[in-house]
């Protein structure tokens, strides 16, 4: 597996080695020993699933601590543009982003841990997205970015995002009071 860092540090992108011939291919997904060996230690507790069409676009979303999630992100079928926003208040790049492109046909992961809001944008028909998450799902710890806040300055790779109502109504950086 290769493990690549970005400029803000936390989030790594993730490209395992693929082992393909006629019949298709074969790729270790998760190894905690590797990971580990890596600088990522985290126990995943949950594992999400979900499917979106071209255009939808799910978040930013994160949960608050002591519920706060790291999560391992990757996609069984499509593209996404995966966005994570650094919400850690004392941090140099609070309010800044990376953008990773995830594509089925590479088998590349984006982990994201605790202090960032996490988004993603489907580029393709049927994406089904996988990920993973270090603590259990909490309605009452639940927290977001608006997707949209000019102060991001997210290119999302896509027009005419398709939003859940609850994603329209998501506080800006701005109005934000982080909890991390």
């Amino acid at each position: 597996m290769e493990f690549k860092r970005f400029a803000i540090e936390g989030p790594v992108e993730i490209t395992p080695r693929r082992f393909g011939d006629a019949r298709g291919y074969f790729f270790e997904s998760y190894s905690y020993r590797i990971f580990a060996e890596n600088g990522i230690t985290t126990e995943f507790v949950q594992d999400n699933q979900s499917l979106s069409q071209k255009g939808v676009l799910r978040g930013l979303h994160f949960q608050n601590p002591p519920y706060a999630q790291a999560k391992l992100v990757r996609v069984a079928a499509g593209r996404v543009l995966d966005v994570a926003v650094d919400i850690r208040k004392n941090s140099p790049t609070y309010g800044q982003h990376i953008t990773c492109e995830l594509d089925a046909n590479k088998g590349n992961m984006f982990f994201v841990p605790e202090g960032f809001a996490h988004g993603f944008a489907a580029l393709t028909d049927n994406t089904i997205f996988l990920y993973k998450c270090s603590n259990y799902y909490h309605p009452a710890a639940e927290g977001g970015l608006l997707w949209s806040d000019p102060a991001l300055g997210i290119d999302w790779g896509i027009t005419d995002a398709i939003i859940s109502p609850k994603d329209v109504v998501l506080p800006t950086l701005q109005e934000l009071n982080s909890q991390f």
